[in-house]
């Protein structure tokens, strides 16, 4: 490529004569010019061009822009002067191969910047993708970084006539290698991605686990997730076992409100519509009991030796849970006390046919 721009530029360069030294000056100073005029007057009207669009990914992509274009005008230049000087292998070869690894390294920076940049747009956008959010945010810059910083590497070493064949092959190899033995840490890494990107419990949640284990969501990492119990024990599973059993999420669906049930059994004979009005009164007192759902109360059933009564109400979050219901429970028992209302127990009467003589 050179060579051809050479050509195209030797007409150009007889102004100054057959003197290579004063055409590479010539090449230095156009190269120059060149990158000032583009910092000067190209830059700045792309910059103001921009400023008229309502997205901030054009801003960030103009200023990123703006130093690789200049270096790279800058190396060009100088890379075209050194051909013209022609100077004899080795040094030209390393010349050009330093030039080429500067150039390489610029524009990898600029591409981490970017695709920086442009995650972080999609994380932040209202009509972003479903996988791309703040919580996986960290997890798609490090693998693009990978990624580039991998290729840049691949580049450079080519720039550098450097054979990467056996380096990919062992890689390859190594790889292999490293994912069988590393199975299992693998399955919680991509569990831990799939958990991340399908969201379906977050930090501040209450789930219950398929074990029975009960608590609060307080970390979600790429190996491991941890929840509280209400005994202030941490639990940590692997994120491999989280991704394949059934959670129950407390604090999910539509409304983070959840329902209790406070069950009790008053005797026969007793009035029951005299027992509904004490169970919504009872219902109605506690502030922590929400007014939207409505409490209810239900006739579920003629038991063994009462009838069954169930009282439903709501709570703003699954952690009130164990408070509320100590609560109603003291109430329901106090009031029916009040009341003359019995609460009754599981009797046995015992029949003698005769005595023993």
């Amino acid at each position: 490529m050179l060579n051809e721009l050479q050509a195209w530029l030797r007409p150009y360069l007889g102004v100054v004569g057959e003197n290579k030294w004063l055409q590479a000056l010539l090449v230095m100073v156009c190269s120059l010019l060149l990158a000032w005029i583009f910092v000067r007057f190209v830059s700045s009207s792309l910059h103001k061009l921009a400023g008229r669009t309502r997205f901030r990914i054009d801003d960030h992509l103009i200023t990123n822009l703006h130093s690789p274009v200049h270096t790279s005008v800058l190396l060009l230049g100088t890379a075209l002067a050194l051909n013209l000087l022609q100077f004899s292998d080795p040094y030209a070869s390393i010349a050009f191969s330093i030039l080429a690894t500067i150039a390489y390294l610029v524009w990898t920076l600029f591409l981490l910047r970017m695709i920086r940049s442009v995650l972080r747009f999609v994380a932040d956008n209202e009509t972003h993708v479903s996988v791309l959010h703040s919580q996986t945010l960290p997890l798609f810059e490090n693998l693009a970084m990978i990624v580039i910083v991998v290729l840049a590497v691949y580049v450079v070493f080519t720039a550098w006539h450097v054979d990467m064949t056996a380096w990919l092959a062992s890689a390859g190899i190594v790889g292999i290698a490293v994912g069988f033995a590393a199975k299992d840490t693998l399955a919680n890494l991509f569990s831990g991605v799939f958990i991340l990107a399908d969201a379906p419990y977050k930090i501040g949640d209450f789930v219950v686990l398929d074990s029975g284990e009960r608590g609060e969501i307080t970390h979600i990492g790429i190996r491991s997730t941890r929840l509280m119990t209400r005994d202030d024990i941490e639990v940590t599973v692997p994120n491999a076992i989280m991704g394949n059993t059934k959670i129950i999420n407390e604090s999910g669906g539509p409304e983070e409100k959840f329902r209790i049930r406070i069950k009790v059994g008053v005797a026969y004979g007793s009035d029951i519509d005299k027992v509904r009005e004490i169970l919504m009164g009872i219902a109605l007192v506690d502030e922590a009991v929400c007014e939207d759902p409505e409490p209810r109360v239900r006739f579920r059933a003629f038991g063994a030796s009462s009838l069954d009564f169930e009282l439903l109400c709501w709570v703003d979050q699954p952690i009130l849970r164990g408070r509320v219901i100590d609560a109603l429970n003291c109430l329901v028992y106090k009031r029916f006390i009040e009341e003359k209302i019995e609460i009754p127990y599981s009797k046995h009467d015992l029949y003698i046919k005769e005595l023993p003589k």
